[in-house]
């Protein structure tokens, strides 16, 4: 009984010792250090770094969309009174019924405040796509030059991300050791020469000149992956993704076409992470061009070769081809046709609309006034010569479309 009694004893001490303050906080400890450890080891991780990436997007984001919603939506409770605020003084005070006119000033009242919150809220979003690069700058580009209704505040600041944007890495910390652990070698044994300063950058990836340690000693241009991309485009379009749906549910942008714009955004993008892909079809391309049957050598087309041993899913190496850039030369083809290219695309394609439409009205009116024979013999000398401008501007029309002009920047753009 009595050693029954001692060990019952010993057994309560024995859980109070364990369950004593000591025991407490030595157990508190050990599980704050592993829950420590273990987020420090999933920040470092893609999956984390990306989480990171899109916090940052939207802790600068949320107070623009904050500005916008709390002093113009009518779900504010800002709005909302000054709505209450404004009926009751119409009650107290006899106001006739609402015109035309009323409205109309309405509207105008509500712009200036748009064109406030645009002035406001503008150098943020750049400040946003210039501190975080990547994607957001090649969405900037695209929005300067877009179609779509986008405030011309936002828009200035947009265009000035077609260039002079610092949007290469360093080549002594991140280009080279990526080359060197790609390629298998250091450069000096691949390369005679590499240019370190970029021929172009990408939102994704950069270029290289570089010379062949070869006996040809063959001009090429090195495209190489940065090593953050693999992580950073997919939370990006995760970013522009929920930022589009706010945008629904706040509805400036109709849902089914947003949907279907985002999915082709989000394939494109994707899309340009795959370089073993783009290598195969560079390849493909490039043999296709040799076939003198092929349309390529009869139109003086020529394509660079691929180096598919100096080729992995972060670098692409293919022979260097002198000229200018695509989007350089398109304007200088514009140029010779009269067209004034320091101006932005869409604003090309706005005035080429309107020299159509106006020589289309011109051509009409030529021949309402053509009445009578001597009507018709005293115009017979301009005629001619309206006929043949109106015809060219309906060719330009053709031309300079907003598809084609759109085709040429993207295209540009990826080179």
């Amino acid at each position: 009984m009595l050693s029954s009694k001692a060990a019952g004893q010993a057994a309560r001490q024995t859980i109070r010792n364990r369950s004593s303050p000591s025991a407490l906080r030595i157990a508190t400890g050990t599980i704050a250090t592993t829950s420590i450890v273990s987020a420090t080891i999933y920040i470092n991780t893609e999956n984390g770094l990306g989480l990171k990436r899109e916090l940052d997007f939207w802790s600068s984001v949320t107070p623009v969309v904050w500005d916008y919603w709390w002093n113009c939506f009518s779900s504010s409770p800002k709005v909302q009174l000054q709505k209450a605020l404004l009926k009751i003084n119409n009650h107290a005070v006899e106001q006739p019924p609402p015109s035309p006119q009323t409205e109309q000033d309405e509207k105008k009242e509500r712009q200036i405040l748009l064109d406030q919150l645009h002035e406001r809220n503008a150098p943020k979003i750049y400040n946003v796509m210039i501190q975080l690069g990547g994607l957001y700058i090649k969405l900037g580009q695209v929005l300067s030059v877009t179609a779509l209704p986008i405030p011309e505040k936002y828009r200035e600041y947009f265009r000035t991300l077609q260039s002079n944007v610092p949007n290469h890495e360093d080549w002594v910390t991140v280009v080279k050791p990526t080359l060197e652990r790609e390629l298998g070698a250091p450069l000096e044994d691949i390369f005679e020469s590499i240019n370190e300063i970029p021929c172009g950058a990408a939102s994704i990836g950069q270029a290289h000149k570089a010379t062949l340690r070869s006996d040809a000693g063959e001009e090429v241009i090195v495209k190489v992956q940065y090593p953050n991309a693999k992580w950073q485009v997919p939370a990006d379009i995760e970013c522009v993704g929920q930022f589009l749906q706010l945008c629904v549910w706040f509805g400036l942008v109709d849902e089914s076409a947003s949907k279907l714009s985002y999915e082709e955004f989000a394939r494109q993008f994707l899309s340009e992470l795959d370089y073993t892909n783009e290598m195969q079809n560079l390849k493909s391309v490039y043999e296709s061009s040799l076939d003198p049957n092929a349309p390529y050598m009869r139109q003086r087309v020529v394509l660079p070769q691929v180096f598919e041993e100096l080729c992995t899913d972060q670098v692409i190496t293919m022979s260097y081809l002198p000229g200018r850039k695509f989007e350089e030369e398109t304007k200088r083809q514009l140029s010779l046709l009269g067209i004034d290219t320091k101006k932005s695309f869409r604003s090309i394609v706005k005035e080429s609309s309107g020299n159509v439409t106006n020589a289309e009205e011109g051509g009409r009116k030529d021949e309402v006034a053509i009445s009578s024979p001597s009507q018709t013999l005293a115009l017979s000398t301009k005629q001619p010569a309206r006929m043949w401008k109106a015809k060219l501007t309906s060719i330009m029309r053709n031309v300079v479309s907003v598809d084609f002009l759109f085709s040429v920047v993207r295209f540009s753009r990826r080179i």
